[in-house]
């Protein structure tokens, strides 16, 4: 199937390429349906793009690659929704955003895919985690760009 986006135009895709997140994301609840989509300058880096939306995309990355020794903890409820039997066809990312001259990473509510499944759910982590971990100040940033 062919689906349109803003930032990459007409993108092909196979239907079991499509990942349901049932409640949608917070401000975004009318979106339900939703693909991955590598980022062809850095490995990194995806795109969780709208597949009914074409305007709606969140650049994600794994967290483990940018905080060292990070680990998710959330209550079982939040996962319960997911269907996961192996913890190992999920998936953790996090929402990649901006603040002045930073990248940051959303820790605190970090996104869940059970990859066998097909299914998403943005989650609130317990414990102390940022909203907006800094990862890249505005040199390093000139570095990636």
């Amino acid at each position: 199937m062919e689906i349109q986006s803003t930032r990459f135009g007409t993108v092909e895709i196979a239907d079991d390429d499509v990942i349901r997140f049932a409640e949608g994301l917070p401000g975004f609840q009318e979106c339900h349906a939703w693909v991955l989509l590598a980022d062809g300058r850095n490995a990194t880096l995806a795109w969780l793009q709208s597949v009914d939306h074409a305007e709606v995309a969140f650049a994600v990355v794994s967290p483990s690659r940018y905080v060292a020794g990070y680990r998710l903890h959330v209550a079982r409820r939040e996962l319960e929704p997911l269907e996961i039997k192996d913890l190992h066809a999920a998936r953790v990312l996090v929402i990649l955003g901006k603040s002045g001259r930073s990248l940051t990473l959303n820790l605190k509510a970090p996104l869940v895919i059970n990859l066998d499944r097909r299914l998403g759910r943005q989650v609130i982590a317990n414990g102390d985690l940022p909203v907006q971990h800094e990862v890249l100040g505005p040199a390093a940033r000139k570095r990636i760009a």
